[in-house]
């Protein structure tokens, strides 16, 4: 993975001249991510959002606010928003993902600390940024449909599909008041050395409904949570939360919302991006978003996945259709 056009300048210019430089991991957008080493400065990550695909402000924007507040996301070293480079905190490479694959035993007491800063970020003022309105839901939701039902070959009326979604989601559309990360888990939660957990890839935070980072966090896409611990861990966060909407209601439905978005996301990631490996997640999509659907306020949105993609068609994948063509 080369570097980005014009790194060693923005490094020289920084007081970064003459560090190492090498590719780390990077996620399912056009970002990439570098870690930069120097002898005086330590370590740093060089995050290449290039336009326009990306653009590095909105993270910036919602990293300061973090900080602010008092929350873990990194320090901001250096900018170059002309070419999308920001020079960031290394939180190191310890995951929670990584670290309780190997430390099973921490398992209660890492979720609860990850718990606890959603609990926070409901008392504390909400950052400023767009809303995460019924459109926002709505295009979401529109990835399935636009995606996944091609990839399997299904029918369906675009006008009834949307019609159950409008339904089912107008009831929270009234709750938008908190600081939503929107990818809040186990791959984007750092566990650092000082004892306190790191938050990473909020640049797509908006107003929305102080469940959402909780479906995110326990219906994980990438990390198997079993329902025992699911359950214990939304007691933990009713009990110290205390919230004021239908809550269990509203969490399987913004569950079932995430769920239905993620399903349409890695087939496209698949289909457009050539991105295989996200179809062997689907199995857990399916299984989380099954479980979503039982919440009887749910049973429009159940009747209509039953009728449409029922069991046979969800436990097959789309590799196993002839849809290039």
């Amino acid at each position: 993975m080369a570097p980005p056009v014009g790194l060693n300048e923005f490094l020289a210019a920084n007081g970064w001249e003459g560090s190492n430089v090498s590719p780390v991991a990077g996620d399912a957008s056009f970002r990439r991510y570098f870690r930069v080493e120097s002898g005086n400065r330590g370590k740093a990550i060089l995050m290449d959002a290039p336009p326009p695909h990306e653009d590095p402000r909105p993270f910036i924007h919602i990293a300061q606010y973090l900080s602010r507040h008092q929350f873990r996301a990194p320090e901001i070293f250096a900018t170059d928003l002309t070419r999308g480079l920001v020079l960031l905190e290394d939180f190191g490479d310890r995951r929670m993902r990584e670290h309780l694959d190997v430390h099973s035993g921490d398992e209660g007491a890492v979720y609860r600390a990850a718990i606890d800063a959603l609990v926070r970020l409901v008392k504390t003022p909400a950052v400023l940024t767009e809303p995460y309105d019924m459109a926002t839901y709505m295009r979401e939701v529109q990835l399935l449909s636009e995606w996944y039902m091609p990839a399997m070959g299904i029918p369906f009326d675009a006008r009834e599909f949307e019609s159950v979604w409008t339904k089912a989601l107008t009831p929270i559309c009234d709750c938008q008041e908190v600081t939503v990360l929107r990818d809040y888990h186990a791959e984007n939660i750092m566990l650092l050395d000082d004892g306190q957990q790191g938050i990473i890839d909020f640049q797509d935070a908006l107003v929305g409904h102080p469940a959402y980072d909780l479906v995110s966090l326990l219906q994980d896409a990438r990390r198997d949570v079993s329902p025992e611990l699911e359950a214990e861990m939304l007691a933990y966060y009713h009990e110290t939360a205390n919230p004021r909407h239908d809550f269990y209601a509203h969490y399987a439905l913004l569950g079932a919302q995430r769920n239905t978005k993620i399903i349409g996301i890695f087939t496209r990631l698949w289909k457009r991006d050539g991105k295989e490996r996200y179809l062997s997640f689907l199995p857990r999509m399916w299984g989380l978003l099954e479980r979503d659907l039982a919440h009887p306020e749910l049973a429009p949105v159940r009747h209509w996945f039953d009728t449409h993609i029922p069991a046979e068609v969800r436990n097959s994948l789309p590799t196993e259709l002839n849809i290039d063509g």
